[in-house]
This record gives structure tokens, sequence and C-alpha cells, in this order.
């Protein structure tokens, strides 16, 4: 089993077939969107390849270290400029391909109108260790 991460982005991936924003939507479509979403995510518990999932809010902030004894450094996000992750799923399969097949049903979430986003979905092995070497 592989383990990888599905990002769903607010802004920074290709444009989405439905490419309405959320704050356009109905609380009707709203709903209709998070309820394919949890029911993506049991379907994938009873299967045993789901690990974790969470929905983002699109601000934020960035931070870095600025020396030993200084407050960290915060600014932004740049919304114009960075990408902004509206969420991610952590799913545990056992190829590249059943990830990928995972992925393109999680990219027909209805949107506006209750019709599939087809939006893009970044698929994101995680970094393992690399094989032991013996000679």
């Amino acid at each position: 089993m592989a383990k990888y991460l599905l990002l769903k982005h607010y802004r920074g991936a290709p444009g989405a077939v439905n490419d309405v924003p959320m704050d356009r939507w109905t609380p009707e479509e709203i709903s209709a969107h998070m309820r394919y979403m949890q029911d993506f995510a049991d379907r994938l518990e009873k299967t045993g390849e789901f690990v974790d999932g969470q929905a983002l809010a699109p601000e934020g902030s960035w931070v870095r270290y600025d020396g030993e004894g200084r407050p960290p450094v915060t600014d932004g996000p740049f919304a114009e400029t960075k990408d902004l992750i509206a969420g991610w799923m952590i799913i545990d399969v056992d190829s590249h391909d059943r990830a990928v097949e995972l992925a393109g049903e999680l990219s027909a979430a209805p949107g506006a109108g209750g019709k599939p986003i087809h939006e893009w979905l970044e698929v994101r092995p995680f970094l393992t260790a690399p094989p032991t070497v013996t000679e």
C-alpha cells in the first residue's frame, strides 16, 4: 500500500469545467458538494483506503523563522500569486493507478447547478525511505 495526498485547489490549478467559485453557490449546492465528499470518504473508509481529509478556509498566513530570540515573520497569503489549497485527502492504495482513479472520481463532485465540477486534483505520493542497498 502507498499513501497519496489528493490536493484540491482554490486557485493555482488549471480551471475546472464547471468553474464557478464556491462563494457563488447556493446553500443547497454547497450541501450537495459536501455530502458527495463525505460519501466518497465513507466509501473509502469501508475499503480501508481512506486515511484522513479536511477542507481548508481560503485565508491563512505565511510564517518564517527569523533568527534566535526573534519573533517569527508573518505575511500573506499572497492570493494573487500563490496557490491556495482548498482541502486535502490522504488515501492509502495499492497503486498510483488506483490513486489516479480515485482522484478522477473526486473531481466529479457537484458544484454550481448540481453539475460535476471536473476540477483538477493534484495527486502527490508520500515520500518514502529509499530502499536499503546491500552488496
